[in-house]
């Protein structure tokens, strides 16, 4: 009986068998967390709802359809429904950050929701293997959340501080 347990056990957890696979897993795992924990931690310090913990989780789980759909051996025409499939559900997520009010003029959430599903994106290419494209997509993601409000007050006929863009 326990040689049956231990089979099963041994055959559960074979997805992880040598070092090579559990390596890459494990920087591709840490590398979504990190990375969506950066623009998550970006978003918290200015005070949006999606913050940290928001942003690690859906870069780590997109991150996680796609490994496992690697994994699985899965052809390219599986893997892009694979992909359409974490774009669509992620879109479900964003539209509940989106805020509506009575003037058509006051929406809220446009770039939480944004945030949100570019780093789902993020989490699909680390998810692919492609982490320096993700490094490169989540820098210039940090430049268009920080540097883009600065240039945009610059240039505004009366120059004000720069301020969070409403969401």
């Amino acid at each position: 009986m326990w040689e049956t347990i231990l089979a099963t056990l041994t055959s559960e957890f074979s997805d992880l068998n040598d070092i090579e696979h559990t390596t890459r897993a494990t920087l591709r795992m840490g590398l979504a967390v990190l990375l969506g924990g950066l623009l998550g931690w970006e978003r918290e310090q200015h005070g949006k709802a999606a913050g940290i913990r928001t942003h690690m989780l859906v870069c780590l789980g997109s991150a996680l359809f796609v490994m496992a759909a690697v994994q699985m051996g899965a052809e390219q025409d599986a893997m892009s429904r694979v992909i359409q499939g974490v774009v669509a559900g992620i879109g479900f997520l964003c539209a509940g950050t989106i805020l509506k009010g009575r003037d058509p003029s006051q929406v809220k959430g446009l770039t939480t929701a944004a945030g949100i599903w570019l780093t789902c994106a993020i989490g699909i290419t680390v998810g692919l293997g492609r982490e320096a494209t993700a490094l490169l997509g989540t820098g210039f993601a940090l430049i268009v959340l920080n540097l883009v409000p600065h240039l945009i007050s610059r240039f505004e006929k009366n120059p004000d501080p720069p301020r969070e863009p409403e969401d």
